[in-house]
């Protein structure tokens, strides 16, 4: 295992790159650290280049933590155009975002920095989830917080940004302090979807963790994940020539927390979604009037503990396998799927690793908070981070689906957020 951070002069020569791996540390100077990846799965740390913008740090606004991991509870904070030309950055803790140039080597150069018009009322904001729509040039923003969950801009040709006046929420009625996760583009560009976790802000237990139930009108207590049980945990909008989005549609997502929508390779119309209430996956589709079809929810084992948090995904190339993230278990699960059936390849496909003791997951176990990752265009290793390990872990995929760790590089402690590579 190579040591973090050494330069690739000493762990790999030119010829054993393979490709380039970008993660933002959400500092409250927020950088986005560069790796090469070489040919053997082992990365080294090329360049850490300021964002122009500011993170949240360590303190986590869902929860109001001074110090805690994934910190916005969201997903794709870090994301590659299409043609690799450019590459965008959220700004949490100002409400910013941040464009790059990237080079044939894969080195970044800032090209500018823009608020994306939502204004910070307390220690952080909150922007986090890209998506971007080539055929428009245009990129959306989610931020955790509403009303204005949804802002647009666009990129000219130079990767210059300009704001959009658009609007947009996912909250509905009586549900006005929802929490978004991550928006996604169908394959086609013809609908962005949006998934979410909780129905309202959680309020905090004594350690600062969120509470999941509260009483409802009726006496009875009520769940906060979204989409559990009221079906409409999945935005659904239309999207215009020129960007511009329609209303949003709410759908069933078959599953609580519908927190990872991420699409098949070769078939576009199907997608995966990650349950971070629900403890599993759900194979779903969308047709071409936008409406979503699901399919069961598979479960993982959660005899450690519910939830389990599962989260991010990752599709193997071939879309035979999802890999999947368990912030509570510290850990990742496998499924696989042949044609539209979905079954666990391995409950626990990596070792745990350990945090430093001091955050806990909902389920109450001591978690080391792993959030985004990133499997490779080849399918053959995959990159998480562990935020309360301060480490990015490398894997080598196995046959089975099974994980075996072969590299990691150290990361600044509970912040870092995003994983993007080619």
């Amino acid at each position: 295992m190579p040591t973090p951070q050494m330069s690739m002069s000493e762990s790999a020569t030119d010829a054993q790159i393979a490709g380039n791996l970008y993660l933002q540390t959400n500092e409250l100077s927020n950088h986005l650290i560069h790796y090469h990846r070489a040919t053997d799965g082992t990365i080294a740390e090329v360049e850490r280049i300021p964002t122009g913008g500011a993170g949240s740090g360590v303190f986590k606004p869902i929860s109001g933590q001074a110090s805690a991991p994934n910190a916005f509870e969201g997903a794709a904070s870090v994301i590659l155009s299409p043609d690799r030309r450019f590459l965008f950055a959220t700004n949490g803790g100002d409400n910013s975002v941040s464009s790059f140039g990237v080079s044939a080597d894969g080195k970044l150069s800032l090209i500018d920095v823009k608020r994306t018009g939502n204004l910070v009322t307390g220690p952080s904001g909150t922007a986090k989830s890209l998506a971007y729509a080539p055929a428009s040039n245009t990129l959306y923003v989610l931020h955790s917080f509403g009303p204005d969950h949804l802002r647009l801009m666009s990129v000219d040709g130079d990767g210059r940004l300009t704001p959009r006046s658009e609007k947009h929420t996912v909250n509905t009625p009586g549900k006005d302090e929802r929490v978004p996760t991550m928006a996604v583009l169908t394959p086609d560009g013809q609908y962005l979807i949006v998934g979410t976790t909780f129905d309202q802000l959680p309020h905090a237990n004594p350690d600062g963790s969120p509470i999941l139930w509260v009483t409802g009108d009726d006496g009875r207590p009520r769940s906060i994940a979204s989409n559990a049980p009221d079906p409409d945990g999945l935005a659904v909008f239309g999207v215009g020539e020129d960007g511009a989005l329609g209303e949003a549609s709410f759908q069933d997502a078959g599953c609580g927390s519908p927190f990872y929508p991420a699409f098949l390779h070769d078939r576009p119309d199907h997608f995966v979604i990650g349950a971070a209430v629900g403890d599993g996956i759900v194979l779903a589709s969308i047709g071409a009037n936008g409406k979503i079809t699901t399919g069961p929810l598979v479960q993982i084992d959660t005899s450690a503990g519910r939830p389990s948090e599962l989260c991010w995904l990752s599709v193997s190339p071939d879309d035979r396998f999802v890999y999947a993230t368990n912030f509570g278990y510290s850990s990742l699960s496998s499924f696989r799927i042949d044609g539209n059936v979905v079954s666990v390849a391995q409950d626990q496909a990596s070792p745990r690793v350990a945090g430093d003791g001091t955050f806990r997951a909902l389920n109450g176990t001591v978690s080391s908070g792993p959030s985004d990752n990133w499997l490779c265009p080849e399918g053959t290793f995959l990159y998480q981070l562990f935020g309360n390990a301060s480490k990015l872990v490398g894997y080598a995929v196995q046959a089975d689906a099974s994980l075996v760790p072969i590299t990691e590089a150290e990361i600044p402690y509970n912040s870092p957020q995003g994983l993007a590579g080619f």
